[in-house]
């Protein structure tokens, strides 16, 4: 359990956090500034919100539990993920800085619209609830592990913060506490690699040894076995697909880059941005080795109920107090990345300004999208309560659900960014097939999630092209 010391360290943060997001409050006067911060967002900012927002709790105690249980080949995925970045910012960046767009979705509209842009981003609402959910969840695991709170207390505690500094500051406050929290995670990480590698003996050394007779530092598998999840071809062809996803047209990555202030911007932060997500995702890898070789001198005086709990259960039984209380913050840190903003950002230019039928001033639609804000971080709330009865690793669940249904969205943009030919029935049709095969894949099949978004999007742009082959007109 934790000392007085790590709760004080616990509450300051939250406090913290929550005080310099609110502060933002004062520069919102405008939906545009309370969604998209006035496009005042540098290159360097960019890149720090976006490794910040791609990296939650699932990366800080998925990450480690992932190389504990098994190896290093994730990083086939995070190579996938660099490879994406630069397809995002030739094909899509330019595309939505040429129509000063609010939401991905926009660009949708503009080229098919409504049909496919309600389907689109109605997809994104859901996901995103259901992947934030989980994340939020899996923040209330390592909260619950570490002070011995209900799981339940510490999704409210969490849950409320989020929303609370959200619904003040607007997209400011997401974007420039992402700037912080970054530091503040890394830092945390580091501090439990150095701890970990102080109380093995022969450290580094030992490490080496142990984790190589145990094969954990593999991280090629040539496999072709579809079922696996993370082997180079899934790297090459399913994160590439993820991150076109993800990053291209999911409005929870896309509003950090549009926030940026140029074009030029937003690339060159998406990019690096994936440099620093590899690297990142090197060492929490190598915390999950850390780990395992610990263990083999020290081993747990009883299974853990999940994997997911190897790295708090280290840092509440090991750690000294101060300490456990910076690492807890840094876990929490990687949390509060929240995307009800972007999901209050859609349902206002997506749902609610095609279909209103009065025109409100700009003080009410600010209060609007205040009001959706928290309404979105209460179902998030509500999902998180739920996914306790989940009976996988979070890291598996939170990436399974965004994959699922995003092939088909992913599918949609591609056709409107690259195949003119192809009109708004062609692709709504292409969107529903790809749905249908997406549902098939994961009912029918062992098919691994790594997979989802690649298979979904192929077959989204090969059903509505051929459908576009076959228009009567073109006979």
């Amino acid at each position: 359990m934790l000392a007085p010391l790590d709760y004080a360290v616990i509450a300051a943060y939250l406090a913290a956090i929550t005080a310099f997001g609110s502060w933002f409050g004062r520069f919102q006067h405008t939906t545009r500034d309370y969604f998209l911060s006035g496009h005042s967002v540098p290159w360097w900012a960019v890149c720090c919100t976006v490794v910040a927002t791609e990296t939650s709790t699932l990366t800080f105690i998925g990450i480690p539990a992932t190389a504990y249980t098994g190896n290093m080949t994730f990083l086939q995925l995070a190579l996938g993920y660099i490879i994406g970045r630069l397809i995002v910012s030739s094909l899509f960046i330019p595309a939505y800085f040429r129509g000063d767009l609010m939401t991905s979705y926009e660009l949708l509209h503009r080229r098919f619209g409504r049909r496919v842009t309600s389907l689109s981003a109605g997809l994104f609402l859901v996901t995103r609830s259901l992947a934030d959910g989980i994340r939020l969840f899996a923040t209330s695991i390592v909260i619950s592990v570490v002070t011995g709170v209900p799981t339940e207390w510490s999704t409210l505690i969490v849950g409320a913060v989020m929303i609370l500094y959200t619904v003040r500051g607007g997209a400011a406050a997401v974007i420039w506490t992402d700037v912080v929290q970054m530091f503040v995670y890394v830092a945390g990480a580091a501090v439990v690699a150095f701890a970990l590698l102080g109380r093995i003996p022969g450290g580094w050394d030992e490490v080496v040894r142990t984790g190589t007779a145990a094969s954990k530092f593999t991280f090629l598998d040539l496999s072709t076995d579809l079922s696996a999840v993370y082997t180079l071809w899934t790297g090459l062809l399913g994160g590439v697909a993820l991150t076109l996803a993800t990053h291209g047209t999911d409005q929870f990555l896309v509003q950090r880059l549009l926030a940026a202030t140029s074009a030029r911007a937003a690339a060159t932060g998406l990019v690096l941005s994936g440099v620093i997500v590899f690297a990142q995702f090197i060492l929490f890898l190598l915390i999950g080795v850390m780990l395992f070789t610990f263990h083999q001198y020290v081993p747990l005086a009883e299974p853990l109920a999940r994997t997911d709990q190897v790295l708090p259960h280290f840092v509440v039984n090991f750690l000294p107090s101060g300490v456990a209380g910076f690492i807890v913050a840094a876990i929490v840190a990687a949390a509060l990345s929240p995307s009800l903003n972007a999901m209050a950002a859609t349902t206002i230019n997506d749902f609610y300004k095609p279909r209103a039928t009065r025109v409100l001033d700009e003080a009410a639609m600010l209060r609007l999208s205040r009001r959706i804000t928290i309404f979105w971080g209460v179902v998030q709330i509500g999902v998180a309560l739920g996914a306790e009865f989940m009976d996988r690793s979070v890291l598996d669940a939170g990436l399974a659900v965004l994959s699922l249904a995003s092939g088909a969205v992913l599918g949609a943009f591609i056709l409107a960014t690259s195949l003119p030919s192809v009109g708004e029935r062609e692709a709504w049709a292409g969107m529903i097939v790809g749905l249908a095969a997406m549902l098939a894949v994961w009912g029918l099949t062992m098919v691994a999630f790594t997979w989802y978004v690649f298979i979904g999007a192929f077959t989204t742009v090969a059903t509505a092209w051929t459908l576009s082959r076959l228009r009567p007109e073109r006979a």
